[in-house]
């Protein structure tokens, strides 16, 4: 005998705000591509993960930790790796806060922060769960577009701060274009942020922008200032850790932090993870040469899909921003059956672009021979 409620009888129970949500989007799956194309070497480009091992040192970290048992629980509060951090960045480990990926640590700041109807300003295009979360708590989202190309719009963002958010992401570099606020751009927002808000600076990909001397230290910019504001980081883009899940917030003050412990579950950043972060923190040669590398690749491929007549928006970051010239969704079911993975944009006014992170330079050059070959087809 079946036991189970009726679909419609679960679904009465969904909050009104969870069931208009639009579902997070990872890309397909590689086992579907795999059946798809008929090939056992999928190119996946929908992740932003890094084509580049980890640091030597992360597998020789797990390795001990794994031979000391995995059947205790990890330090919840993450106080080795913490300790580290704030070493490197001089911040009391006390303002630090650990998460299963940043994007935890977005979650948590949702759940600590925003009432139903508070209202939550950050960027178009933008990364997903920053509309996501907010909505799950019943916020409001504004979403500030940039120009027609691609540049920051800084009376858009002051028109948009001046209406009083409780909450604002600003991802610096921007996912899904690339592109980078400067040092100028970035004051005007933080000056533009009424100081009851709090500002949250997303830098995901900033160990790849900071070799651009135009690319300011979003933690330097807001060091000292009398404001609340957080500045987001992560293992999982070029220290190659995504599959862990270990990221990491600074904080203006150890009473967010402490916010952040009461709605995080308690071991939210297992051990092998919090390993791994500390041995890939201290190998700075292996991350300057993954980010070197990848902006080879990013230099290399942008000059070549420029030279098929694809507009591709200048990135910092280790994916590119494509304008296929049609619809992307259909991009990316073409690409698939070459076996090639990437993120079709779906986002309004952005239904052409696709986003593809990038892999070794073998991969980029199918990668790129597909996408042009794709395109020339459907813009005929």
């Amino acid at each position: 005998m079946n036991h189970s409620l009726a679909p419609a009888a679960s679904a009465a129970l969904i909050r009104k705000e969870v069931a208009g949500l639009p579902r997070y989007d990872p890309g397909a799956d590689p086992d579907v591509v795999a059946a798809l194309s008929g090939t056992h070497r999928v190119i996946k480009l929908s992740n932003n993960e890094s084509p580049f091992a980890a640091s030597p040192a992360v597998a020789e970290a797990v390795r001990q930790g794994l031979a000391e048992g995995v059947s205790r629980y990890p330090d919840p509060t993450g106080r080795r790796l913490t300790d580290a951090i704030g070493k490197s960045l001089g911040v009391p480990a006390g303002r630090l806060v650990l998460g299963n990926g940043s994007e935890n640590i977005l979650e948590l700041l949702c759940q600590a922060v925003l009432d139903p109807g508070d209202l939550v300003v950050t960027q178009a295009p933008g990364f997903s769960l920053h509309e996501i979360f907010p909505r799950v708590m019943g916020a409001q989202v504004e979403k500030v577009p940039v120009t027609a190309g691609f540049a920051f719009d800084a009376e858009a963002w002051r028109e948009a701060l001046a209406a009083g958010p409780k909450l604002v992401f600003l991802a610096n570099p921007c996912n899904p274009t690339g592109a980078v606020l400067s040092s100028g751009q970035l004051e005007q927002v933080i000056a533009a942020t009424p100081p009851s808000a709090l500002l949250v600076l997303d830098e995901a990909y900033g160990e790849f922008a900071r070799p651009d001397p135009e690319y300011p230290d979003g933690l330097e910019a807001l060091r000292g200032r009398d404001r609340p504001w957080m500045v987001l980081r992560t293992f999982s883009k070029a220290y190659g850790l995504a599959g862990v899940r270990v990221g990491y917030g600074i904080a203006s003050d150890s009473a967010l932090v402490q916010a952040l412990d009461r709605v995080r579950t308690p071991y939210n950043v297992n051990q092998p993870a919090q390993d791994a972060a500390i041995a890939a923190l201290g190998d700075g040669a292996h991350l300057a040469n993954t980010v070197r590398r990848t902006a080879a690749e990013i230099a290399r491929v942008t000059d070549r899909l420029r030279r098929a007549g694809l507009r591709v928006v200048p990135s910092s970051a280790n994916f590119l921003f494509i304008d296929t010239g049609c619809r992307s969704d259909r991009v990316a079911q073409e690409l698939h059956r070459a076996g090639i993975i990437v993120k079709a944009w779906r986002e309004p006014g952005y239904e052409n672009h696709i986003r593809a992170s990038l892999s070794t330079p073998e991969d980029n050059d199918v990668f790129v021979r597909c996408l042009t070959e794709i395109c020339a087809k459907d813009n005929q």
